[in-house]
């Protein structure tokens, strides 16, 4: 992919972006937010249960 192309993709995302109405663009913003965490996606629940076990300990 040249640079030329990666800046034609970038520009229409953006256009795409900027041309939905703002409630549907905070709408969209609302849902990714809700959506799970990044480690719990990547690793499943592991981390969430070492997180528990050092809160756990430290009270």
């Amino acid at each position: 992919m040249s640079t030329n192309d990666y800046i034609k993709f970038v520009t229409e995302q953006f256009v795409k972006y900027m041309d939905k109405p703002k409630s549907v663009r905070k709408k969209d913003r609302k849902k990714r937010r809700k959506s799970e965490p990044l480690l719990t996606k990547w690793f499943g629940i592991i981390p969430f249960s070492i997180e528990l076990f050092v809160k756990r300990k430290k009270k």
